[in-house]
């Protein structure tokens, strides 16, 4: 079985506001609901994972009722950082499951299809993936004041995908600052992660600016 593990832990502190980036309306629902919705219109089969902190989980349920979602998944509490939240989420994938787990950002409501399909299905063979964009403006290195070829870098997305023995092994590693996402953590356990091609309009939203195209994507 596949499962994907969606982490929503924001505070909403670069929105300017109290309510945490995760709950706020796009086209009338909650980022996080076209979220969790994203992955079951891909498939019924998925497993899914909410990670959310403990202290936001009742006003979820509120926004649940009011909403009528009633979209099936599995609620595990967040952690200290987003590596102490995957490795909760992790924690309610059975020990000796079998296939591929994603871990994906709840912020991220527009991931194509076609990304998540690469993704999972690549990660069959290649154990671990990450979906990755082009950077199409010029790079400058600010502290020696020179650009850099854009050519050399990406930009990363999710959902970040692995075999689901190899994800549970590495989240087993001590935590380090430099676990800056799941990638980082399989990178330090030893195992090579793959690249795909990722969807430009799978922003993450974190500003008000990012609200305005999201509206504009709905």
């Amino acid at each position: 079985m596949d499962y994907v593990i969606i982490v929503a832990g924001g505070k909403g502190l670069r929105m300017g506001g109290e309510i945490p980036k995760q709950f706020l309306p796009i086209g009338g629902k909650p980022v996080l609901m076209r979220t969790i919705e994203r992955f079951r219109a891909y498939s019924n089969e998925i497993s899914i994972i909410l990670v959310l902190p403990e202290t936001q989980q009742d006003y979820w349920h509120q926004l649940c009722k009011e909403y009528h979602f009633d979209v099936e998944y599995t609620l595990a509490n967040g952690g200290e950082t987003r590596f102490h939240s995957v490795q909760n989420g992790l924690a309610k994938v059975p020990d000796d499951a079998e296939g591929v787990v994603g871990v994906h950002d709840g912020v991220r409501p527009f991931v194509s299809f076609e990304v998540i399909r690469n993704c999972y299905e690549t990660a069959r063979t290649k154990k671990a993936v990450i979906p990755v964009t082009p950077v199409v403006e010029t790079l400058r290195h600010l502290p020696s004041q020179k650009n850099v070829l854009r050519s050399d870098y990406g930009l990363v997305q999710t959902p970040q995908t692995f075999d689901i023995q190899l994800l549970k092994a590495a989240n087993r590693q001590p935590y380090q600052e430099s676990f800056t996402d799941d990638a980082s953590v399989v990178e330090a356990y030893g195992h090579e992660v793959s690249i795909v091609e990722g969807n430009r309009e799978n922003i993450k939203i974190t500003t008000p600016f990012d609200l305005k195209i999201a509206e504009t994507l709905i």
